[in-house]
């Protein structure tokens, strides 16, 4: 599920997690002078992983959102500014701050609301933003001072000019705002070691494409681009050889693709993103993504089943066609790392078997398998809904590791463990060194990316929440 796992997400959707009304302290309706300021990710737990030393580390790219959101702090709201990703490190509970900011995905909610409603009981004005809270605004509110919904480039500056006044608002709208002269993030304020590839920046926003079971379209995340100039200076500006775009999708524009493509070639750069499949059927896009140093990409490839594609409303997707883009992108000494999802209205129990078999097949470098999750406001949420398909709303497990609807044609049970299953036979030993030898010269990247999901494995195998009503 490319949209809600990957690398995670362009617009700058500002998240904040909060607490519930009856415990929040008023706000005082005169000027504030002194502005301490905490942004907060809450716990991304399938994130993370403690290395043999104890130490954690996020096997994601750094986060963009709590970066730019302080990059976006006025110069006339002067503030000290901490920020916390709870994937590597601690949260500062034992600290006092005039405002804490959360920003939140749907599974990470449940966690932001418990967080907000701490700092909140110690006198912080609590806001709230991100794509949980763009589609869910009535509920953030209930737990917060003020929420911000949609895009914050343009309404973060001015609610904190607000704050500064003591004019807070309830809820502040954003809107997609064009992407020239964009800040460049804050990244002294990320934990440093923390973050497998601390180098990460966009270059598009928004998706064209209306998967049934993303949260992007639901949210109203119109396509836009950002200037290839403004690219290229912010690459030589962060100074790293190995970048990563987490840009939903590089290629809706093929122009300007094609010219991005061609900008990189002199940074001599290696770099990694995400795409559709449809990069097999255009070899010329291929061949410069190779030379400007594309070594990986994130493909949802989704599902072995045509009729499931068509379902999702991603029916550009092409099985039978698979092989041909593993082959070309191996060719090209690009790693595939292919998602799936399980659990849609055609799968069947065969799928799980089918899914491995492939991958196997087809050396898929880096298998990634998600359970179909309904997110809140998308149209899979609706028409599971409208079903009375829907199990429960525990934000926590909305996190398309655990099922939280009930299929067609399985048991809750049996889909939890056909995507366990499938897991742990893609990630055997066995199965890791098929695979990761389709490009010798890319084994050590290819290798560590399985590492990780071996180690992940653990945390699904120790975790014990796994619900079913």
């Amino acid at each position: 599920m490319v949209s809600v796992f990957s690398l995670k997400f362009s617009c700058i959707i500002f998240r904040i997690f909060s607490q519930k009304r009856k415990t929040l302290v008023p706000l005082q309706n005169k000027p504030i002078n002194k502005k301490k300021i905490l942004l907060v990710l809450p716990d991304g737990r399938i994130h993370k992983l403690k290395l043999w030393f104890g130490h954690s580390v996020s096997f994601r790219e750094a986060p963009l959102t709590l970066t730019t959101l302080a990059a976006l702090i006025p110069e006339d709201v002067p503030a000290h500014v901490e920020a916390a990703d709870e994937s590597v490190q601690s949260i500062p509970f034992h600290k006092e701050f005039d405002l804490v900011a959360i920003s939140c995905l749907t599974g990470t909610s449940t966690r932001a609301y418990e967080i907000a409603k701490h700092f909140a009981a110690k006198g912080s004005v609590i806001v709230l933003g991100g794509i949980h809270v763009t589609l869910r605004p009535e509920e953030a509110k209930e737990h917060a001072h003020a929420i911000v919904s949609g895009c914050a480039e343009e309404q973060w500056p001015k609610l904190l000019r607000d704050f500064r006044d003591g004019k807070l608002k309830k809820h502040y709208h954003g809107h997609p705002v064009p992407l020239n002269n964009y800040p460049i993030p804050k990244t002294s304020l990320l934990k440093k070691g923390a973050y497998m590839n601390p180098h990460v920046l966009f270059a598009t926003r928004g998706c064209k494409s209306k998967c049934d079971f993303c949260s992007v379209p639901a949210a109203g995340l119109k396509w836009d681009t950002r200037p290839v100039e403004e690219v290229v200076e912010q690459i030589k500006l962060m100074g790293g050889k190995r970048i990563v775009f987490n840009d939903v999708s590089l290629l809706e524009d093929r122009e300007y693709a094609l010219s991005l493509f061609r900008a990189l070639i002199p940074l001599r750069i290696t770099w990694g993103g995400l795409c559709t499949s449809t990069i097999a059927a255009d070899d010329e896009m291929l061949d410069l993504m190779a030379r400007s140093g594309c070594i990986f990409l994130l493909i949802g490839l989704e599902s072995v089943n045509q009729k499931s594609l068509q379902g999702m409303h991603k029916g550009f997707n092409k099985p039978d066609e698979y092989r041909i883009l593993a082959q070309k992108l191996h060719k090209k000494k690009i790693i595939l790392m292919g998602c799936f999802i399980f659990g849609s209205d055609h799968d069947t129990l065969d799928v799980f078997r089918d899914t491995v078999e492939m991958v196997d097949e087809l050396k898929i470098d880096v298998p990634r398998y998600a359970i179909y999750t309904p997110f809140p406001g998308t149209e899979a949420f609706r028409r599971l809904e409208a079903e009375n398909r829907i199990l429960h709303t525990r934000w926590e497990h909305y996190d398309t590791q655990h099922v939280v609807f009930q299929p067609k044609n399985m048991t809750p049970q049996q889909l939890d463990e056909g995507f366990r299953w499938a897991y742990k036979q893609s990630y055997s030993i066995r199965s890791v060194w098929h695979r990761t030898k389709a490009i010798p010269s890319r084994f050590p990247f290819s290798f560590m990316g399985n590492l990780a999901y071996r180690i992940y494995l653990k945390r699904l195998d120790n975790e014990n929440q796994r619900i079913f009503l």
